[in-house]
């Protein structure tokens, strides 16, 4: 048993509790290498932000979960080396799927848990989360449940429909589960294709617009648990620079369309204290490492594409830690 204490990790509750009454959100990102951490831990620590570590099912085996728990320890110390003299990082299971691998990750030095099982019947879906929140909470780890799903694909989680989260059911779930947080539905989704075109209108220049987010839904389960921790998933807003970029170098992603940050900025400022953004990394990344490809086609240095790419996501993971979140300087 690793407790995520004695790696230097914090849990969410203060950090959720402050987002709420300060009007902003916790930034979670995602990750999978080395380049994508170095780069989170640089922006969160030079603009003193508190930050989620976010790491899928997919992504824990992808990185191997002995070295990620030495990696989220590596964290916390490279922050302190950048000068955070308090560092205020989350190591966040996304999406767990199962009892067992939320276990396995409190087990090794996670500090939060996701449980999703908005994909099974209500009373299944209640019974699961409590029974995670049970084991989560002997060890003062928190836990985020969820209602309503969205749909694109995302690693192992998948739908190819939205059902908006029932603010009817959200005070009955909250309180028979314990959850600390609860993920809900109000319009984003997983991946780079957040609406079809059908979905959208274009503007003048052509560009797809997307559909408004379901702010009556988030209004509703507000009223029906005020001051309650609420995080939205699938909240990447696929920048469309990193998009073109991606597409003059060889890619090929047309009509890729993400959640306007006007939207997650006025999201940040209610109760919805988490947002949680991978997609947009993985666009800074792939654009910068084509670019140098493309650019530099003898180039067969790691180092000199994955430095750009690192650089670039820093660039982003700033730019949303600052102008969108609004989480700068709340972490000294």
């Amino acid at each position: 048993m690793v407790n995520y204490k004695d790696l230097g990790l914090v849990n969410t509750r203060e950090m959720f509790k402050k987002a709420i009454a300060g009007g902003y959100a916790i930034p979670a990102f995602n990750f999978n290498n080395m380049e994508q951490l170095q780069a989170i831990i640089k922006a969160a620590a030079e603009e003193k932000s508190p930050v989620i570590l976010q790491v899928s099912k997919g992504a824990r085996n992808y990185a191997n979960a002995t070295l990620l728990r030495y990696m989220a320890e590596g964290a916390v110390e490279y922050a302190k080396e950048l000068g955070w003299a308090n560092p205020q990082i989350v190591l966040h299971l996304d999406h767990g799927d199962s009892f067992e691998l939320c276990k396995s990750c409190i087990d090794s030095g996670f500090s939060s848990v996701m449980i999703d099982g908005s994909h099974l019947p209500y009373e299944e879906n209640v019974a699961l989360t409590k029974k995670v929140v049970d084991y989560a909470h002997q060890y003062d780890v928190t836990v985020e449940g969820e209602l309503g799903v969205l749909a694109g694909v995302e690693d192992e989680v998948s739908s190819d429909h939205h059902t908006y989260t029932d603010p009817e059911e959200v005070i009955d779930f909250a309180t028979r589960t314990g959850c600390d947080s609860l993920a809900i539905s109000i319009g984003t989704s997983h991946g780079a294709y957040k609406f079809t075109p059908a979905q959208c209108t274009r503007n003048a220049e052509g560009k797809l617009v997307p559909p408004p987010l379901a702010f009556d839904v988030l209004d509703a389960v507000m009223e029906k648990l005020p001051g309650f921790p609420i995080v939205l998933h699938g909240s990447s807003s696929v920048p469309q620079e990193e998009v073109d970029t991606i597409n003059m170098f060889g890619g090929k992603l047309p009509d890729a369309i993400g959640i306007p940050e006007e939207q997650l900025r006025k999201a940040a400022k209610s109760a919805v204290c988490k947002i949680n953004i991978d997609s947009d990394s993985r666009l800074a990344m792939t654009a910068a490492v084509r670019r140098v490809f493309a650019e530099k086609p003898a180039e067969f240095d790691p180092r000199k594409y994955l430095g750009p790419a690192r650089d670039n996501m820093e660039k982003l993971y700033r730019h949303k830690i600052v102008n969108v979140l609004g989480s700068a300087g709340k972490a000294e």
